[in-house]
């Protein structure tokens, strides 16, 4: 295990068409070991909640990448953009042009935690000659799959907080105190089980707050009203494609259930999965340790020398 103090750390920004992409680099990405690109969810989170997977660098002594995508974090937030320039392949041209201002684009492995890992499916399907190995960390491959279950949970949640959710819904009172707390029932279930949240987890969700551009454009207002621009979007019948060792990871309890993730593992050729019992959405905070060996033992296996 190499000495946290003796890791190099960088930060900087990809120029991306008029705009700025954000970065940090944990370690060395000249030392033979794939360099792992990890790509937050949302769409419209930041790096900070999935920050934990540095720590792979002092596992196995790989680089590690964190980058805040376009309109989210640290990059340049463009809240007058309208719901439609916020694209699937805005994002991957923004990943293509990351890739290849880090001298990367050669050799590369890709994790990609809940809407990263829909982005990473788009972008494997495409066979990029660089791509080694992909992680879908707690991702799915429907969103419509994704949205019935997300209502199916609800579903099993308190009376009384079910009633609530549906009061204020039907009222347009999302951002009522009272619709918050019921929804944080919700996520104490399914997405990070931790309490309290970690600082890392609790700032991603309050930056999202100030500025929830790309989330509502995309995605929708919640987890269980699905209406942005993705919300038709499906991968399922192009998985077949991926071409490089794959990793699916889940929790029990997360609101990527077994049925979201099944298309995942049943239709990419090289591909196994791992559950973690006691986690929901982010077993990278719920079951730190246990995850981060679990995605280096993977990389490790598909580590290569450089030709």
């Amino acid at each position: 295990m190499q000495e946290t103090a003796q890791i190099p750390t960088r930060e900087g920004f990809s120029p991306f068409r008029d705009w700025q992409t954000w970065y940090r680099v944990t370690g060395d990405l000249t030392n033979g070991k794939l360099p792992l690109v990890v790509a937050h969810g949302g769409p419209g989170c930041t790096h900070d909640y999935v920050d934990s997977f540095k720590g792979i660098t002092a596992l196995d002594g790989r680089a590690v990448i964190h980058y805040d995508q376009l309109g989210n974090g640290n990059s340049t937030h463009l809240p007058d953009k309208e719901p439609a320039f916020w694209t699937v392949d805005l994002f991957l041209a923004e990943l293509d042009t990351l890739l290849a201002h880090l001298g990367i684009a050669d050799r590369y492995a890709y994790l990609g935690q809940s809407w990263g890992g829909m982005l990473g499916g788009e972008h494997a399907v495409r066979q990029p000659a660089g791509l080694k190995a992909i992680i879908f960390a707690n991702s799915l491959a429907s969103m419509p799959t994704w949205v019935a279950e997300a209502n199916r949970l609800r579903g099993e949640l308190p009376a009384e907080v079910q009633q609530t959710l549906l009061r204020h819904e039907r009222a347009g009172t999302l951002t009522d105190p009272e619709y918050l707390a019921a929804s944080r029932v919700f996520y104490m279930r399914h997405v990070c089980r931790v309490d309290p949240w970690p600082p890392e987890v609790t700032r991603t969700f309050a930056l999202m707050d100030l500025d929830s551009t790309v989330y509502t454009a995309m995605n929708g207002p919640t987890e269980f009203h699905v209406i942005g621009t993705m919300k038709d979007w499906t991968i399922e019948d192009r998985l077949h494609r991926i071409n490089v060792p794959a990793l699916v990871i889940s929790g029990k309890y997360d609101e990527a259930t077994p049925l979201v993730t099944k298309p995942l593992v049943e239709n990419i050729p090289d591909v196994r999965w791992v559950l973690f019992e006691h986690s929901a959405h982010m077993p990278h905070v719920e079951e730190k340790d246990l995850c981060l060996a679990t995605v280096s033992e993977f990389l490790c296996a598909c580590d290569e020398p450089e030709a």
